[in-house]
């Protein structure tokens, strides 16, 4: 694990810790000292008091766990100033330390996601970091977030949702239409490439693992012709710049929970969970609730290529626009539903769109993606 500290000048007590006690009138150990004066002598010991109250109070009363890429740590950063925004003691400097952790979809890079298998590969480690007390709330994407949570944590928040679209990314075409055929998409989601192949058999997709900047880098370097991003972690890094055009909900449907957050903590630490329920934006929690219900109920993990995404219209209602899909994009099943923006009626779409996919498709179907694991 690594600790980030919030930048700040050399204060008393890191000066005594570092040894540069110079800073404090104090001189290095064996140095012959000048015959004080007893006001100085008293001075000298009031500055020791203070830096040993100081050393006593720079205890920080919140650890986030993240993983340790720029996207994760611009989530963490951000859930960082909400926290501090909300609550005062938290504003108060080192009340807050950011804690990396690597888990196992960060350590294993060259393989497809789909060929390592599991649920959790961004999420497992941080989890136990949680558990085990190391940590006090954990930073998640929501959509690398499993339908269960583990025994002993709660998810009771969501910051407000960002824009769930995909971007398009590429040096020599506008869009997907104009890429010419065999040309190469890098993408290492089985979402993106099954509707990639559905609507442009032409083209092919080849496994393109790695953070946002790591694609990026492939991408100038020619191993692809193109490349597809979520516009949200875009945003957060501040590089739209990059963006060579936005894709429609209709032409590329996101994955469960793009653009949200998620943070959790232990089941009984009634503080974490009062400091990160302060945060929790609504609307995304429902419409997060209801994608994840459908995920559930097809048992969805990334080895299979589901997306969905829920709303409010402007009437208020939820619309729901669910997805299944071959790998190879020769078969694409879809439903949608619209109803009350209220959570039980929501995570009841959800269920229902899935459960009506799974008939429609036929075990046959689940056999054959199972098989392909």
């Amino acid at each position: 694990m690594e600790t980030i500290f919030p930048s700040r000048p050399l204060s008393e007590s890191t000066a005594l810790r570092s040894g540069s006690i110079w800073a404090l009138g104090f001189p290095p150990p064996g140095l012959k000292t000048p015959n004080f004066s007893p006001c100085r002598k008293l001075a000298v010991t009031r500055a020791a008091i203070a830096v040993e109250e100081q050393t006593k109070t720079k205890v920080s009363l919140l650890k986030i766990g993240t993983r340790g890429s720029p996207l994760a740590l611009a989530q963490a950063y951000e859930t960082r100033e909400k926290l501090m925004a909300a609550h005062s003691e938290l504003a108060e400097e080192g009340a807050i330390e950011i804690i990396i952790i690597k888990t196992t979809g960060d350590k294993i890079l060259d393989q497809p996601l789909a060929d390592i298998g599991g649920k959790g590969l961004f999420t497992k480690e941080i989890d136990e970091a949680l558990l085990n007390g190391d940590v006090d709330i954990a930073v998640h994407s929501m959509k690398d977030v499993p339908t269960y949570l583990p025994e002993g944590t709660i998810l009771p928040c969501n910051l407000p949702r960002e824009d769930v679209r995909d971007a398009f990314i590429s040096l020599s075409a506008a869009s997907l239409a104009e890429l010419p055929a065999g040309s190469v998409v890098g993408s290492a989601s089985l979402r993106r490439q099954s509707q990639i192949l559905y609507r442009y058999p032409s083209l092919k997709v080849e496994n393109f693992r790695g953070n946002v900047q790591t694609r990026l880098r492939k991408l100038s370097e020619g191993k692809v012709q193109a490349t597809l991003l979520a516009l949200a972690g875009l945003k957060r890094l501040d590089m739209t710049d990059k963006v060579t055009s936005i894709l429609s909900i209709e032409e590329m449907l996101p994955a469960i929970a793009q653009g949200a957050i998620g943070i959790a903590c232990r089941t009984k630490d009634e503080t974490m969970a009062n400091y990160i329920t302060s945060l929790n934006h609504d609307e995304t929690r429902l419409a997060v609730s209801c994608e994840r219900a459908f995920l559930e109920t097809l048992d969805g993990s990334c080895r299979t290529p589901i997306a969905g995404y829920a709303y409010r219209d402007k009437d208020g209602y939820c619309v729901f626009r669910g997805l299944v899909a071959s790998p190879d994009g020769t078969r694409v099943l879809e439903t949608s539903r619209r109803g009350a923006y209220v959570y039980e009626d929501m995570v009841q779409m959800g269920k229902d769109a899935g459960e009506e996919l799974k008939k429609r498709a036929g075990p046959e179907f689940f056999d054959f993606l199972r098989s392909h694991k």
